[in-house]
């Protein structure tokens, strides 16, 4: 009879799970013993970039990935990253070794007490099998949890279970699938295209979720063919749309009163995609405007039920793109004179002095990196100067923390690098998110992947700074983060450094073409979210 770790290794081979994002201790080298040859291992050195990597790479890639973590240390070391994951509805898998069984009674050192409820209510679901024989089938629950409920997983298992032998039955996880479909019925269907088709001024709210293959290119078609207006939905982590469309309106405010203000007007709002609303300023008022009604699409039960207002449908985005492109008849009126066509880039800003401003490095990565980069984000204070710049018309073109949890930004750029090595992938990282995952540059270099990072350093928490006066707390402590050489700490990790000191070796920097990781430091002046 096969071992429990020979089975639950064939079975993660038969899944493709073979990309393994890990920082081990002793409680997981059994599990890792006797890798298959076909089996990567990609380690980073500390759990938060781990996470943070895997997240990157399970969301460029769309599939479902590993994660091997040290019992609670360093599952409670992933936890701020797992945030990010969870918003995105990133499908991972974490493995996380524990104690021997007879050890996690006495509570013996590095034992995992009560591993289940450790990081609820964070992941879709956790479990400690309660035998040895049960870890193959609770694996395999693992795996089709995160893979349907599009949410990250946690299994504890205690150290001696993987040289136990599997039982008979447990060779019947090796063949097994499940997948989720979710086509509106009849009914359903009449219903949804009767209110579009019925709307005299709808709008579009697309979220993270349309930004993949296809179903990209089909929102743009179904925008054009309802001739109405498009937002992307507050607290933006992918872009669903490209940005400079004439439809485009921008990302919607992540405050009530805001949102309300910009469907004035509006009968009808479609939200596909997206929770109904991920809020974060305190901005209070009224949901809705007086006349105007909400229907959200989404394949997220959760999000369906929790949502304040408005009527759901739980179904998959694509399948109602679809549908309302056959069923909801074009728009004359409202169609859209150059479908196409793009609204052009300003001229960007400048600052007084040595520094740049953050328009003119984003202005230089529009100009100077391949039109299909794609670009992962993690500088807060810089996001109006970004969206003034910046032309992304293609799927998988923008990543940023979902959660809006720092350390995101370089770890997940890496792991979309590894999981895209066909595409050009850039880093924009802010010099207070860069110390979060500054160890992901050590697994760039190591890994040797093609990686452009940006880091914009202005010695200071410029989002905090903004929010302290939102708040009316402009002299909080803490604010300053002063004389960081970037290019010192990249070069330690093996990591190609320059600092640009001007807009011109800016650009001429970013046309190389980077056969490995490489970091760009960039003084740029203070400036404000929006």
């Amino acid at each position: 009879m096969p071992s429990v770790r020979r089975v639950c290794h064939e079975f993660l081979e038969r899944q493709g799970l073979t990309t393994v994002f890990g920082n081990p201790g002793s409680n997981e080298l059994p599990f890792l013993a006797g890798l298959p040859a076909g089996f990567r291992y990609v380690l980073g050195l500390h759990e938060g970039a781990v996470v943070g990597m895997a997240d990157g790479y399970a969301q460029a890639s769309g599939r479902p990935v590993l994660v091997n973590l040290h019992a609670a240390a360093g599952s409670g070391n992933a936890m701020g990253a797992l945030t990010n994951a969870v918003a995105s509805r990133t499908p991972l898998v974490v493995v996380a070794g524990q104690q021997v069984r007879p050890a996690i009674g006495p509570e013996a050192n590095l034992t995992n007490t009560d591993a289940p409820a450790l990081l609820k209510p964070l992941v879709g679901w956790s479990a400690e099998p309660a035998c040895a024989e049960d870890v193959p089938r609770a694996l395999a629950q693992a795996v089709f949890e995160a893979r349907l409920q599009r949410r990250p997983t946690y299994l504890s298992v205690p150290y001696d279970d993987w040289a136990a032998q599997a039982g008979a039955n447990s060779l019947a996880v090796l063949d097994r699938q499940a997948w989720r479909a979710a086509v509106p019925g009849g009914e359903q269907a009449r219903w949804l295209a009767g209110r579009v088709a019925a709307a005299e001024r709808p709008a579009l709210v697309l979220g993270g979720d349309i930004d993949a293959p296809g179903l990209f290119e089909n929102a743009v078609r179904l925008a054009e063919h309802l001739g109405c207006p498009v937002w992307a939905a507050p607290s933006l982590f992918r872009l669903p749309f490209p940005n400079r469309h004439p439809l485009f309106r921008g990302v919607l405010p992540a405050g009530i009163a805001p949102v309300c203000e910009a469907f004035e007007g509006h009968d009808l709002v479609l939200v596909l995609g997206a929770p109904v609303f991920r809020y974060h300023e305190h901005l209070p008022g009224r949901y809705l405007p007086e006349g105007t009604r909400l229907i959200q699409v989404t394949d997220d039960a959760s999000a369906a039920a929790r949502a304040p207002m408005g009527e759901a449908l739980v179904a998959d985005p694509a399948a109602v793109v679809d549908l309302l492109l056959k069923e909801v008849p074009g728009s004359p009126a409202r169609a859209v004179r150059t479908p196409g066509g793009h609204r052009p880039v300003p001229e960007p800003a400048t600052a007084e002095g040595p520094r740049l401003h953050p328009e003119q490095v984003f202005a230089a990565l529009r100009d100077e990196m391949p039109e299909d980069t794609a670009y992962v984000v993690e500088s807060t204070s810089t996001n109006s100067a970004w969206w003034r710049q910046m032309d992304l018309r293609r799927p998988g073109s923008y990543y940023f923390p979902a959660a809006g949890g720092l350390g995101f930004g370089l770890p997940g750029a890496v792991g979309v690098a590894m999981a895209r090595p066909g595409r050009p992938v850039a880093g924009v990282i802010g010099d207070g998110s860069a110390n979060y995952g500054i160890t992901a540059l050590w697994t760039a270099a190591r890994e040797r992947v093609p990686l452009t990072i940006v880091l914009l350093r202005n010695g200071t928490y410029g989002a905090l700074r903004w929010f302290g006066g939102l708040l009316g707390v402009p002299d909080a402590p803490g604010l300053d983060i002063p004389g960081m050489d970037f290019t010192r700490i990249a070069e330690g990790y093996g990591v190609r450094a320059h600092h640009a000191g001007g807009p011109e070796e800016l650009r001429a920097l970013l046309a190389e073409q980077p056969d490995g990781p490489r970091l760009i430091q960039v003084d740029t002046a203070l400036t404000a979210p929006s």
